[in-house]
């Protein structure tokens, strides 16, 4: 079954080229893109859509959210809005009533927040554990999870339980938690902060998750300057997320980890540098100064956008919002913002490559051979995002060539 897509004002293609189309079309072939250019030599297709003279982008990329949970921490909000900081200890509200949920409610409750994102125009997206924070509900978070998201991170190391010894949790993360969540994971994950895990714990969980073969991510430098993006850069991670507070040194780490090498290569671990992640929805929920995007960029560092949906602290899937937000607030034009929320999403977790040879198609693009995975907006052109900011825009997304909406 084929589907001609036509009558494209804007196709913002987000491929290697960088490429904006004029009167363009884009032909869907089963789950993938088979033909795109100038909708006056657009092939015959079995279906055909009239885009209506709208923009159309690759579809969302999100490769930072935190679906497993349940409970509400409202109040811990409002009392941030008060003037109060934002610590890591909010974590064990949501513990305490993830760890009470059953199985079914909690999977009904994910699938509720995949199919809210969904219907904003993304496409795929990573989501991890981390609200168990003991053998049995980690396990569970990840099987879990394994069923609601495409990308699944395992993060035991969210936050020492109240009562825990550290290094004895340290150990459990590093030992028979990390051997029971091994099946449904792809990506493990350790929040490098003050109050949550210091260095050395870092290190240990990296290392023996890089031994049990997983990718690696890194939540730093979110409260404050720390280790998180050096050690992200020293064992090769696919991304170092929230980068609030960044020194020259972390900065110029990042971009030579990209020196000599590209955007794009073989999905294997280690194969290229490390994406700097910008969580701007959170940065706004916490008060914390906006990660630097534009100095990222400016000096050779790709960056994504996600939007870190949580309970506590980034209660929202909107990735328009976080686009809005990083053009008008982050100083990033809107290709840059768009680019950072597809294909900058699809670099960090290492799905930007992929074809009909191997089998595994790209995400985070339009070009032939990828996953069809598409925007329409209700808007002529991706400058809307930000120059009509809060109106919802989605017209119409197809997921791996299914219209899901």
């Amino acid at each position: 079954m084929s589907t001609l897509i036509t009558n494209i004002a804007e196709l913002m293609t987000q491929d290697a080229e960088h490429r904006v189309l004029k009167d363009a079309a884009v032909v869907i072939e089963g789950e993938r893109i088979s033909w795109i250019g100038p909708a006056s030599g657009a092939p015959a297709a079995d279906d055909a859509v009239d885009a209506g003279r709208r923009a159309l982008l690759p579809g969302w990329v999100d490769s930072h959210t935190h679906l497993i949970f349940a409970g509400d921490r409202t109040a811990e909000f409002e009392a941030r809005m008060a003037g109060e900081s934002y610590s890591a200890g909010g974590i064990a509200v949501t513990t305490g009533a993830t760890r009470s949920t059953s199985d079914f409610d909690l999977t009904r409750l994910a699938l509720g927040r995949v199919a809210e994102a969904v219907s904003q125009g993304t496409t795929y997206l990573e989501t991890k554990t981390g609200y168990g924070l003991d053998l049995e509900n980690e396990t569970r978070s990840a099987r879990i999870a394994s069923t609601v998201a495409d990308e699944v991170t395992y993060l035991g190391a969210h936050l020492v339980p109240a009562g825990a010894d550290a290094d004895e949790y340290t150990d459990l993360v590093c030992g028979p938690m990390l051997a029971a969540v091994r099946p449904y994971v792809g990506w493990a994950d350790v929040f490098c902060e003050q109050g949550a895990f210091n260095e050395e714990q870092s290190r240990r969980v990296l290392q023996a998750c890089k031994d049990a073969g997983l990718g690696l991510r890194v939540h730093g430098n979110q409260l404050g300057q720390g280790p998180g993006v050096q050690l992200a850069v020293e064992f090769g991670a696919a991304s170092v997320d929230h980068v609030n507070y960044l020194s020259a040194a972390d900065i110029d780490a990042l971009a030579a980890s990209w020196a000599g090498g590209k955007e794009s290569g073989t999905r294997g671990i280690g194969s290229r540098g490390t994406v700097a992640t910008c969580l701007p929805a959170c940065d706004l929920s916490t008060r914390q100064p906006l990660a630097p995007g534009r100095e990222l960029l400016d000096a050779g560092v790709p960056i994504a956008l996600a939007s870190n949906c949580n309970p506590g602290t980034s209660y929202t899937s909107s990735m328009a919002f976080c686009v809005t937000t990083a053009v008008l607030q982050m100083r990033l034009s809107v290709h840059e913002a768009v680019r950072a929320a597809t294909y900058g999403g699809a670099l960090a977790l290492r799905r930007e490559v992929g074809n009909d040879v191997d089998g595994e198609r790209a995400v985070g693009s339009v070009a032939v051979g990828h996953r069809a995975d598409l925007h329409l907006l209700n808007a002529p052109s991706a400058t809307h995002l930000a120059y009509r900011p809060g109106i919802p825009l989605t017209h119409a997304v197809w997921r791996a060539g299914v219209r899901a909406r």
